[in-house]
């Protein structure tokens, strides 16, 4: 067993390996490629994307910045000095903590579940041999062609047998695992793991678990944090279903926002300035993650 240690280090520079040489071949240019940087088109259409993108938050800061009087005076082209005085109402007329509690909690637990049992079940699909494996994986597949809200009435009903309604594990057990996430974990792990690794565990007597453990979550783990980021904003910002099965009183964020909207419905200085302050600590995940999610993209864009 000494050598597993080992064989696992292998296994996480093997699959960085293989994912730079897959990076490698593709920045080659093609028969009529000329293998230029992008030049200023490129970094100009990028930039304006960006902005676009960064456009919505900046109107809720400069709208939230002032008084309730702001649209009626027209289109603010400056941030005025109320921020902080709507950030203390929005704190007081909803219970924010809570509910920033209540999401953080929800998001965090949701997000390693369905690393670790995608992982799971990502291993086994890419590296199992099994009767029907296809056609199950298909089969979780196609899940994600159902809409959610066709089973927001059946799951409600299992909800409130058990006794959850109003619970946070009424939000947290349904996404405990996503067929995305076995898609993705499947697709990484059969590219990027190498079934020699695989056999030279098992022959040096480990379990298929242990191999797993081992072996496959450090090769995985670009993949498994570009997943987990993604799972946690998703379920940051999940409204849906949250409103549906919890209480005005056990809220996640986004539910909360939605009772200071039907409190203030015309001043939005309050309701976008409690925009702002929920997506504060999205920014703040995607700016300490934000290097290991560019290597999990990279490393992670492989072909099914």
């Amino acid at each position: 067993m000494s050598s597993i240690p080992l064989i696992a280090q292998t296994a996480g520079k093997g699959a960085a390996k293989a994912a730079a040489r897959k990076g490698g071949r593709r920045r080659r240019p093609g028969p009529g490629g000329t293998g230029r940087r992008p030049g200023f088109i490129t970094y100009g259409f990028l930039g304006a994307v960006l902005l676009g993108s960064l456009f919505p938050l900046y109107w809720s800061f400069l709208v939230g910045s002032h008084d309730s009087t702001v649209l009626s005076r027209g289109i603010p082209l400056s941030p005025g000095g109320n921020f902080l005085a709507n950030a203390a109402e929005v704190m007081d007329s909803i219970p924010f903590w809570q509910a920033l509690g209540n999401s953080l909690v929800v998001s965090t637990v949701t997000a390693f579940s369905v690393v670790f049992f995608s992982t799971l079940a990502g291993f086994a699909f890419a590296k199992l041999k099994f009767r029907g494996s296809k056609w199950l994986l298909v089969f979780v597949i196609a899940t994600m062609a159902v809409p959610t809200q066709l089973g927001v009435v059946p799951l409600f009903i299992v909800m409130s047998r058990f006794g959850w309604t109003g619970s946070l594990w009424a939000v947290i057990i349904p996404a405990l695992v996503t067929a995305f996430g076995v898609f993705w974990m499947t697709q990484y792990i059969r590219e990027a793991l190498p079934d020699e690794l695989i056999e030279a565990v098992r022959v040096d007597g480990a379990s298929m678990i242990r191999a797993f453990w081992h072996v496959g979550l450090p090769a995985a783990r670009p993949a498994a944090a570009m997943l987990a980021l993604f799972t946690f904003m998703a379920t940051w910002t999940n409204f849906f279903w949250p409103f549906i099965v919890l209480d005005p009183s056990n809220p996640t964020l986004p539910v909360a926002l939605q009772l200071l909207q039907a409190a203030h419905f015309v001043d939005y200085s309050v309701v976008l300035a409690g925009a702002v302050l929920s997506t504060i600590p999205l920014l703040l995940v995607f700016v300490i993650a934000g290097r290991q999610l560019v290597s999990g993209i990279m490393q992670g864009a492989v072909k099914g």
